[in-house]
């Protein structure tokens, strides 16, 4: 009889690098969000600028405020809530921020393992690992993994998932 699968914490943290790229991440929507509002009030580039200048100040302040608070909490915060691990059995997943989620996907239910780099990701050494499943609950991603280990860890899933395994329902 197998051994039912438990939800628990998993244990393997992320690369402390990946604080780096959620922050640039986050700079590069907060400053622009924030700089668009006061460009158009210095430039006088609208032409009711005078009656909107106050508002348009109010905006990029706010923007400007909110962009901070996002940019220093969320990176650390993340990087305290994200984990993943790696069993014989399945993968176990941890992420979030607002709302966090713990997932598992057993081996017998993985369908696809892929491994993604955008610019930034490639910038700081890093790649996402998506694991695409039978379920309806979408796909379990670690985001954050160095980029070596991300391919490790995809070749392992890859090939653990080939082998016949009992109880297959894909």
């Amino acid at each position: 009889m197998p051994v039912p699968l438990r939800l628990r914490p998993p244990r393997h943290r992320v690369e402390r690098r990946a604080i780096a790229w959620w922050t640039t991440r986050s700079l590069l929507i907060a400053v622009p969000a924030a700089a668009v509002p006061a460009a158009v009030t210095v430039l006088d580039a609208i032409p009711f600028a005078d009656a909107a200048r106050p508002w348009l100040w109010l905006a990029a302040g706010i923007l400007a405020a909110a962009g901070v608070a996002v940019t220093a909490a969320m990176p650390l915060w993340r990087y305290r809530v994200h984990r993943w691990e790696v069993t014989d059995d399945a993968v176990y997943t941890a992420s979030g921020w607002l709302w966090q989620e713990w997932r598992i996907a057993p081996m017998s239910r993985i369908q696809t393992v892929d491994t993604d780099r955008g610019p930034l990701q490639r910038l700081f050494g890093l790649s996402s690992l998506t694991v695409t499943t039978a379920s309806a609950a979408g796909p379990l991603s670690i985001d954050g993994l160095g980029h070596e280990r991300a391919a490790r860890l995809a070749a392992r899933l890859t090939a653990a998932t080939t082998r016949a395994l009992p109880g297959d329902a894909t």
